[in-house]
């Protein structure tokens, strides 16, 4: 029963899905990267929560919350504040150069090299960390959830194999071969049962504890571990409480308003109105974000604990043991096509990247947009085999997958958002200051992760990666102000407007988003 409702709801899905996209144009690079830029405030919304929302979020972040607490929240609710930056700050300025990819703005700002180090950044963190991590995660869910290695007679190694490929070959098939809009129409009624699914967890989980009473699980949970619901923690907490105020803003910044696969979402609105709309709808729902990635983990730990080896599996553990049969499959759908929305968004901004930025300026530059969207989907073909083929051997990563998936990120998400900011925010800083921070920053930041942390200093003695993050920002742009003011511009930088799309910011994009910084930081007082 459980695996024919999973197989329903995820056709379902797919026919919706298909039969709402069936007539959109794909061979213009618009239509195919930006969905023609046609998305409205609700359908950014779902897809950007979607695209965040995966296995390597629930089941990480939840294994995190199993292990320490509440305290792993500002994940979540900080993001919220780096949306609501990203509504008032960066989309106005992107929908107003009719940028397609980030690297665009840089070649528009700096120079052609800066965009191709730039692409070969975001490429490089997507085919070797975020695809194969999403892919291992999301298998290593649902062969939990099912038991399918006994189901299939097979090693866990074996099924775990199996998982990759069939979520790799099916998100494939969405990303390369649906464009951005099959994406994001799929996310949009993901995100629904997604939200739907994720909020069951913590209520069966609470009724669990408390013999079929809500009201009784909480009071249990709240009372059994104190310690558990201090959101500011200790001085050795994974995310400590001082890391708020310096680099998990900065990877906040990155995540939302500068990573590829997530702002591609906001740069196909129909106009800034509703880009606008879109991420402060986001940023609402996110604020809630801790009831369904922080609190089951708490739940899993009241139920399991001293039982898991492995932090990971209290999410699916969980899952399996609180959840009705009959509800099984239709979770595990959704936690499926929650899967195959971080897949196949972080692939098909990786078909964007190359198609723009790399194959048609070193490789065709006449080529029209049906040869760009044709080699972009080749290239999309080779990333996905590639990430398949990698994911299982991760089994071996260290324990954490989201917190290891943080800091292995910073090797990019920092030297990009630095040249980013200064760009914006300065007129005359030349492209050689962009080019040296960000090969700078990417290179600093690996010898202090990979060699100085763990081969010199000791992991104990060293500061952790956010600081190192926040450092490094300051370090690349005081380096960039002091070459802009040594070697300045011969003239000052103006972003022109495209007239792509429609500027005019939502009325009330301010109220709204000042109601949405206020509620996170109130969230903070409580639990502290």
């Amino acid at each position: 029963m459980a695996i024919l409702s999973f197989l329903f709801f995820t056709a379902l899905v797919a026919g919706v899905s298909y039969a709402l996209t069936r007539k959109t144009e794909r061979d213009t690079a618009d239509g195919y990267f930006l969905a023609g830029r046609s998305l409205t405030g609700g359908v950014i919304a779902g897809s950007l929560l979607l695209t965040n929302l995966s296995t390597e979020q629930i089941v990480g972040l939840n294994g995190q919350a199993y292990t320490e607490g509440i305290l792993v929240m500002c994940w979540e609710t900080l993001a919220a504040i780096a949306m609501v930056v990203t509504a008032l700050f960066l989309l106005p300025r992107y929908l107003k150069g009719g940028i397609t990819t980030v690297p665009q703005f840089l070649e528009t700002r700096y120079d052609t090299m800066t965009k191709t180090i730039a692409s070969g950044l975001f490429l490089t963190g997507y085919v070797v960390v975020l695809l194969p991590i999403v892919l291992y995660s999301g298998a290593l869910a649902i062969l939990t959830m099912f038991d399918l290695p006994t189901v299939f007679g097979m090693s866990h190694t074996a099924t775990l194999w199996l998982c990759v490929w069939g979520i790799g070959l099916i998100g494939s098939v969405y990303a390369i071969f649906g464009g951005l809009k099959a994406v994001a129409i799929s996310d949009s009624i993901n995100a629904i049962g997604l939200l739907i699914g994720g909020i069951m967890i913590p209520i069966f989980g609470l009724m669990y504890i408390g013999d079929g009473s809500v009201g009784q699980g909480w009071s249990s949970l709240y009372n059994s571990n104190p310690e558990k619901w201090n959101a500011i923690g200790d001085s050795d907490a994974s995310v400590p409480f001082a890391t708020i105020f310096t680099g998990m803003m900065l990877v906040q910044l990155f995540y939302w308003g500068t990573n590829q696969a997530i702002i591609q979402r906001a740069l196909g609105a129909k106009n800034l109105k509703e880009g606008q709309k879109g991420l402060l709808l986001a940023a609402g729902v996110k604020i809630l974000g801790p009831l369904i990635l922080v609190l089951p983990g708490m739940i899993a730990y009241y139920i399991f604990k001293g039982e898991l080896t492995v932090a990971d599996e209290a999410y699916p553990r969980l899952v399996k043991t609180v959840l009705p049969v009959s509800l099984v499959g239709f979770f595990a759908a959704v936690l499926f096509g929650a899967i195959l929305s971080s897949f196949n968004s972080a692939l098909n901004s990786s078909v964007t990247l190359f198609g723009l930025d790399i194959y048609k300026q070193y490789f065709n530059k006449e080529a029209s947009d049906e040869t760009v969207v044709k080699y972009g989907k080749r290239f999309g073909v080779l990333l996905a085999l590639f990430a398949m083929f990698i994911a299982p051997l991760i089994a071996n990563a260290p324990d954490g997958l989201f917190g290891y998936l943080q800091e292995v990120n910073g090797c990019y998400s920092i030297p990009i958002l630095t040249i980013i900011v200064v760009g914006y925010l300065t007129k005359y800083v030349p492209a050689i200051a962009a080019k040296i921070a960000i090969i700078l920053g990417a290179v600093l930041y690996f010898i202090s992760q990979f060699i100085l942390k763990p081969y010199v200093f000791g992991e104990e003695s060293y500061p952790h990666f956010l600081h190192v993050m926040a450092i490094l920002f300051v370090m690349n742009v005081i380096i960039m102000l002091i070459i802009g003011k040594l070697k300045p511009r011969d003239a000052a930088f103006k972003l022109p407007y495209s007239e792509q799309v429609d500027i005019t910011p939502y009325r009330y994009v301010k109220p709204f988003g000042l109601v949405i910084v206020i509620i996170v930081i109130m969230s903070y007082v409580y639990f502290s």
